[in-house]
């Protein structure tokens, strides 16, 4: 069973940031586009952001110029940089990797901006 484990969920003020960091196994990193996913309570998991093998990248329409993901492939890490969160940004964030029809989740980091 592979294993994404992320880290860096928190409570935070709006306007804050957090840093959200995903290891993966290097046979998995190495080959898949990795990505972080939200759901906030009742609605539908949506995408957060994405990076390819060789650094391309997508962004959710919601956070462009406030997040930032970027990859370690030394230390087979991802990480996703959220500045000026705001309360709308509430929700467990899931990692994400996925090559063609092959699909792994983590079990997903609570993120709760409020004052």
């Amino acid at each position: 069973q592979v294993q994404l484990v992320e880290s860096g969920g928190g409570l935070v003020q709006p306007g804050g940031s957090l840093r959200l960091s995903c290891a993966a196994p290097e046979v998995i990193f190495s080959q898949y586009i990795m990505g972080w996913y939200r759901q906030a309570p009742g609605k539908q998991r949506e995408m957060v952001a994405r990076i390819t093998s060789d650094g391309r990248i997508d962004y959710g329409g919601s956070v462009k110029g406030r997040f930032t993901i970027s990859r370690d492939n030394v230390k087979n890490t991802m990480n996703l940089q959220m500045n000026r969160l705001q309360p709308e940004d509430t929700a467990v964030y899931y990692c994400n990797a996925e090559y063609y029809s092959s699909v792994f989740w983590g079990q997903g980091t609570q993120v709760t901006v409020s004052s």
